[in-house]
């Protein structure tokens, strides 16, 4: 089972901090961090963070939950299986 969870993070500025926060609080779930910058060639306040999660279900549904509670952060994860 792989469980990757995308980050929308908008307004980087306001967000960035309690974001970071909740991935901190949460890392022993997280094998692998990837952020993406939106911006092209300039610094944008947009950002884009993938996470690939191991762990009990539970963990990882109450770090995409508490991420959603963030203004201007949107996060989705996804569940693949080789079984589906």
């Amino acid at each position: 089972m792989y469980n990757v969870m995308t980050v929308l993070v908008n307004n980087r500025k306001s967000s960035a901090i309690r974001v970071q926060e909740l991935l901190t609080e949460s890392g022993c779930i997280i094998k692998t961090r990837l952020g993406l910058n939106g911006g092209g060639e300039a610094c944008s306040d947009e950002g884009l963070i993938i996470l690939e999660l191991k762990g009990d279900r539970e963990k990882i549904q109450a770090l995409e939950g508490s991420l959603n509670k963030v203004e201007g952060v949107k996060a989705k994860n996804i569940e693949l299986s080789s079984d589906d």
